[in-house]
């Protein structure tokens, strides 16, 4: 790998991101999804992962509504280029994007996934449990991000262009 780059990703980078979402994915259905999350202003936090200038990688962390006041934002989607998996890519923009989640206010970031993939940024479907959400179950899995913070508690509901995805 060349030289990598993580930064916010801009209304430049929708084109790029697309066709790097319908490329990891079985279905335009996540590409359709950032699509509809960013029209609606419902994206907390988006970043990219360049390697020399070419978007191979991308996060996406929605805002979620929650009814206890929380400052809640998910993971949906993360995706890398094939050519690029297994390389830290992923986990790098998942441990940039808590770090920049943190730094902008929120409590709790929830993801939808693999406990063995997001275990080890300290994600668990222990600290999802005070949580309702649509997803509830053992793939959903929160991180608090403030030390002695607000604790997991309350509804969760993820923005419409969710519902799109049956």
């Amino acid at each position: 790998m060349n030289w990598l780059d993580i930064r916010e990703a801009g209304p430049a980078d929708a084109e790029q991101v697309g066709i790097l979402l319908t490329g990891a994915f079985p279905s335009r259905a996540e590409a359709d999804l950032v699509a509809a999350l960013r029209e609606a202003g419902d994206i907390a936090l988006e970043l990219v992962a360049e390697v020399d200038g070419e978007i191979v990688g991308s996060a996406v962390f929605p805002k979620l509504a929650s009814d206890a006041g929380l400052a809640v934002a998910a993971l949906a989607p993360l995706a890398v280029r094939a050519g690029g998996r297994r390389q830290g890519l992923g986990a790098a923009l998942v441990h940039q994007g808590l770090i920049e989640l943190t730094a902008r206010g929120h409590d709790w970031c929830l993801v939808l996934g693999d406990p063995a993939y997001y275990g080890r940024f300290g994600f668990s479907a222990e600290k999802a449990e005070g949580f309702s959400t649509p997803y509830d179950g053992p793939h959903q899995q929160a991180v608090a991000l403030k030390l002695g913070g607000a604790p997991a508690a309350g509804g969760l509901a993820y923005p419409a262009a969710f519902a799109a995805l049956g």
